[in-house]
């Protein structure tokens, strides 16, 4: 059997960003909407910074309203609450995204149900999760709708076939398996308590890895052809011994991947699968909640 088909997310998240940027414009002309994008971050964490900084570069690009507010790490709850507020009521702002993780001393919970579900471009208020479960036109989390994306793109018609989700996340798991639903997928979510997990991923036509365990799923896991998705980001001590001492690490995914090559009809590397979708998504979102705020399709 031949090796897996690389799905390439650069490939596809140019596209979308391309789109994006498309429809922006047209937003400009035809209606004088500009969708802007509100991004909050709090402390120094660095990797959120380098994610802060690629969202503030990308919407920029698509043509879009960005604004980065950048808070220290002892900033007061209340102050959060309060600049979540404020960007609420901006009608110059139509996605509002509070960047996690929070430094010690905040409580997300309160702060993310704070956020107008109709500006949560992040997709985590319970009233988007609620309407996202009924198949109600919903704001979704941009990681799982990226691998939809992926897989329309690559595998085609997803109905009919079965698909395995291993993990149950609120931001990867569970919603990626409402979309395969409505997609017409027979769905099964597994998980670290799942009977004889590798017999049940064995059974998928369609693979979604989110479970944040360095090369959990094995190739022997994966039925031949299969499509796997791996939304794992892990990061390792490199393997050769040099690189390992000096301290630096490498990023891989939930699944074998270098095995699971030989076995699936299409794989997502790490990096540069889905990880690349979901700033894209991010704008998308932004731009399809411009336009349901103002009233317009989407």
């Amino acid at each position: 059997m031949s090796e897996a088909q690389i799905i390439d997310g650069k490939v596809y998240a140019e596209k979308l960003r391309a789109e994006v940027a498309a429809e922006v414009a047209e937003l400009k002309v035809r209606h004088g909407l500009q969708p802007g994008l509100a991004v909050i971050l709090v402390g120094e964490d660095p990797a959120s910074q380098v994610y802060v900084r690629s969202k503030g570069e990308k919407s920029l690009e698509a043509g879009m309203h960005s604004v980065t507010h950048r808070l220290p790490a002892d900033t007061p709850q209340d102050e959060v609450l309060a600049l979540i507020q404020s960007l609420n009521a901006d009608p110059a702002i139509h996605g509002v995204l509070l960047q996690l993780p929070l430094p010690k001393g905040l409580d997300e919970k309160p702060l993310l149900a704070a956020i107008d579900p109709d500006k949560d471009v992040d997709g985590l208020h319970v009233v988007n999760a609620g309407r996202l479960s009924q198949g109600l036109p919903a704001l979704v989390p941009c990681t799982p709708m990226g691998c939809m994306i992926l897989l329309r793109e690559t595998v085609g018609d997803l109905a009919g076939k079965r698909a395995v989700v291993v993990g149950r996340s609120v931001l990867v798991g569970r919603p990626i398996a409402q979309l395969l639903l409505q997609a017409d997928c027979t769905v099964t979510i597994a998980h670290s308590r799942t009977v004889d997990l590798p017999a049940v991923c064995r059974e998928a036509d369609i693979l979604v890895a989110a479970v944040g365990r360095q090369r959990m799923i094995k190739a022997d896991w994966i039925k031949p052809g299969a499509a796997v998705i791996d939304v794992g980001i892990n990061r390792v001590p490199f393997d050769d011994p040099v690189k390992a001492a000096e301290g630096r690490t490498k990023l891989v995914g939930d699944v074998d991947y270098k095995a699971a090559r030989q076995v699936a009809g299409w794989i997502t590397p790490v990096p540069g699968g889905v990880g690349l979708m979901t700033v894209a998504c991010l704008l998308q979102n932004t731009v399809t909640a411009a336009k349901r705020l103002n009233g317009l399709d989407g």
